[in-house]
């Protein structure tokens, strides 16, 4: 069929609709075989889960709260910064709790446990949360600092804030393990993956990590679950701190929340594209060179590279 004909048909479904009505049952039945499969009673009402899109605008809007004047709106002076601020983190955090109380009702319908009451218990998370901003400000002014001074390319401490994909990854980060410790890992993995998608760096929420934090130019960075990081630890771009194994139940299923990812101890630079894989610990003040393969533990005062990783001390 040449082009000209397939620009006819074209022409001739657009002017003339489809008929969607066999499309619009067969995905109905597709989602009620998946609801049946997963034991999903048909549920009445509005949405169901947390959105992605209402988290995105909830993120945005703490990111001008933290930094008002270099992630705020263009247009906001200095004499007007409590104003926007708490303007805007009472519009966030409404918008947070309605997220919450979406993904606290999941879990209480689909657990068949009880509890608290959900708005009691989402209202608890949101205040918490409030409380611990300031301190989520000071901790990343230590990540901006340590871009600042690790990077010699960095003109200013404003510019790591502004341009820098590690400097974004980080405060979605700091955000969303705050929520993952509340509590409400779906909100969190949401905020997570918005940085994901964001920057290329893979964060999860549950992975603990201290001061001074650096990654330098980020893409491909994966962080798992467990991963303990200390302070004035630095990426680049590419490294895994993954798991080496994922054990099985008797059932065959995978065994979830096991501690299978490194503890990277403090003043650890790991550099482009090595991999450190398993429950190992990186000793403080080691060197992982590049495209090194480490699944042994290292003491500290280490220096690897992709030469020696396989001499690495056990």
């Amino acid at each position: 069929m040449s082009r000209t004909d397939n620009i006819t048909q074209l022409n001739t479904c657009v002017q003339e609709p489809c008929n969607l009505d066999p499309v619009v049952a067969g995905l109905r039945a597709a989602r009620e075989r998946w609801r049946a499969a997963h034991q999903r009673e048909r549920e009445s009402g509005g949405r169901e889960f947390p959105s992605r899109q209402a988290l995105e605008t909830v993120v945005r809007d703490l990111c001008g709260v933290l930094f008002p004047m270099r992630l705020g709106p263009p247009d906001l002076r200095q004499e007007s910064e409590d104003y926007y601020v708490g303007h805007t983190l009472d519009a966030a955090l409404n918008a947070l709790h309605q997220q919450i109380r979406l993904e606290l009702a999941y879990a209480v319908r689909h657990s068949g446990r009880g509890g608290d009451d959900i708005e009691v218990r989402a209202t608890r998370i949101v205040r918490d949360f409030a409380a611990e901003l300031p301190g989520i400000r000071v901790l990343l002014d230590t990540d901006i600092d340590a871009a600042f001074r690790g990077d010699p390319a960095a003109h200013s401490v404003d510019e790591v804030v502004l341009c820098y994909p590690g400097a974004l990854a980080i405060i979605h980060h700091r955000l969303a393990h705050k929520l993952y410790q509340s509590g409400v890992p779906l909100v969190a993995r949401i905020i997570s993956e918005i940085a994901h998608g964001q920057t290329s760096i893979d964060i999860h929420p549950g992975a603990q990590i201290g001061t001074g934090f650096f990654i330098d130019r980020g893409i491909g960075v994966v962080i798992g679950e467990t991963a303990i990081i200390g302070s004035n630890v630095r990426l680049y771009q590419a490294v895994t701190l993954g798991a080496k194994r994922f054990p099985v139940d008797d059932q065959g299923g995978l065994q979830k929340g096991l501690p299978r990812h490194p503890i990277v101890e403090d003043d650890v630079v790991i550099y482009a594209g090595a991999a450190v894989l398993g429950r190992i610990v990186v000793g403080r003040g080691s060197t992982v060179g590049g495209n090194v393969w480490l699944t042994r533990s290292l003491p500290p005062g280490t220096h690897v590279t992709q030469a020696d990783s396989q001499h690495a001390v056990a």
